[in-house]
């Protein structure tokens, strides 16, 4: 037996893991499951707007040969200008590298800046990218409290206290995955001052910008225009192509600390030679079809009426609690455990898809160990998503103690 390697024994990737396989074993013996795993809205019918459609057909020529390592020009100053627009200062061309989704981009990152033993500051609930890069460089994750009770901001106190001479950077998700939060302006100044104060770099996954509801949002480097601050955004969720793999990541760096780390990055986009260059096509078209995208989040679009439908049959079941949804398509909701029958949440979660054919996946799987909690995509029709809720609460009904 030849041993693998141990940077791997922490990774996890619940959302497609024994859960997932366990779906996958049911629908291949004929047993419908609705996937609520995973947040892929092109498997729910939502469709490629039409701007990225003519986009990519119109300049496909273009994408033959490889790009510049860090993405096509054009790309990349549609990117700039759209975070100059969001209040990013002094940002250019010069400081985007696309990539093959944030999923490439964040292992760039992660490699160029962690280093062994260096600690990271990541919230909890996170989404495992972040966690599962951080093993993977030999970085050690430090899980921070996002505090329910709050709308899921991050709880600066428990930052603060987690603090080391070994802490290299601090990772906002904002909005969030898993729970569909939007962080207050309060709060990011409050976590820009800790990271002036402890000399961190702050690391802020916006890839959901996007997607907010009808409440205020606020772009750290926007906010914190002193601090070394890189962002992660791209076009899977908002432009509905999860398949184009499409990402980039923006360097705001007005004191110039992160030069080494940006070095590391050139090297390791070098190493790839390129990003997917059909996928950059659309991406000046993208930047500028914003009416698509915000279609979805008004009355009567899909996300806002699939998010109501949501949270209105969840408000129905005795013993479930949940914080509403603000942003994307996630909702984080709470059991009771003292009212129900099951173990934990990993066996709430393979009840439940044993029983009512609904996958969802359980908070550990999202660093999550405080309470009994699991993570819904709202992606399907709203009808759908009334009709997955009702199932909860007859399956919930059928296990209260």
């Amino acid at each position: 037996m030849i041993s693998g390697s141990d940077r791997l024994k922490k990774v996890h990737s619940d959302i497609r893991g024994p859960l997932y396989q366990e779906a996958l074993r049911m629908e291949a013996n004929g047993i419908p499951v609705l996937k609520l795993n995973t947040g892929n809205p092109g498997r729910f019918g939502f469709g490629i707007p039409e701007s990225v459609r003519r986009a990519l057909a119109d300049h496909i020529e273009e994408a033959v040969p490889y790009c510049d390592v860090r993405g096509m020009k054009e790309a990349r100053e549609a990117i700039a200008a759209y975070h100059l627009s969001c209040g990013f200062r002094g940002v250019t061309a010069d400081d985007v590298f696309i990539g093959n989704g944030v999923s490439e981009i964040a292992s760039m990152i992660m490699s160029s800046l962690i280093g062994s033993g260096d600690e990271i500051l990541l919230p909890s609930p996170c989404y495992s990218l972040w966690s599962n890069n951080t093993y993977l460089c030999g970085g050690v994750p430090v899980f921070y409290r996002c505090d329910p009770d709050n709308e899921w901001n991050p709880d600066l106190a428990d930052i603060e206290s987690k603090i080391t001479k070994n802490t290299k950077a601090i990772l906002l998700i904002n909005p969030n995955n898993p729970t569909g939060a939007v962080y207050s302006k309060k709060t990011l100044l409050k976590v820009a001052g800790l990271a002036r104060k402890h000399h961190l770099v702050i690391l802020s996954d916006e890839i959901y910008d996007r997607l907010v509801m009808d409440v205020p949002y606020y772009s750290m480097a926007a906010l914190a225009p002193d601090l070394p601050v890189v962002t992660f955004n791209g076009l899977s969720k908002s432009h509905i192509i999860c398949g184009f793999r499409c990402g980039w990541m923006i360097f705001s760096d007005p004191n110039d600390e992160l030069s080494e780390v940006r070095s590391g990055v050139m090297k390791l986009a070098s190493m790839r030679l390129c990003g997917n260059a059909l996928t950059q096509l659309v991406i000046p078209a993208a930047m500028e079809d914003t009416a698509s995208t915000r279609a979805m989040m008004v009355p009567g679009g899909r996300l806002y009426e699939q998010s109501k439908a949501t949270m209105e049959g969840l408000a129905k079941i005795d013993g479930v609690t949940f914080v509403p949804n603000r942003a994307a398509f996630y909702l984080f909701p709470g059991l009771d455990a003292k009212k129900f029958d099951f173990v934990d949440a990993e066996d709430f979660a393979m009840q439940f898809l044993h029983e009512e054919k609904v996958l969802v996946i359980p908070g550990p799987g999202f660093d999550w160990h405080e309470d009994l909690r699991f993570r819904i995509v709202m992606l399907p029709e709203p009808e759908r998503l009334t009709e997955a809720m009702a199932k909860l609460a007859n399956f919930l009904d059928r296990h209260r103690k």
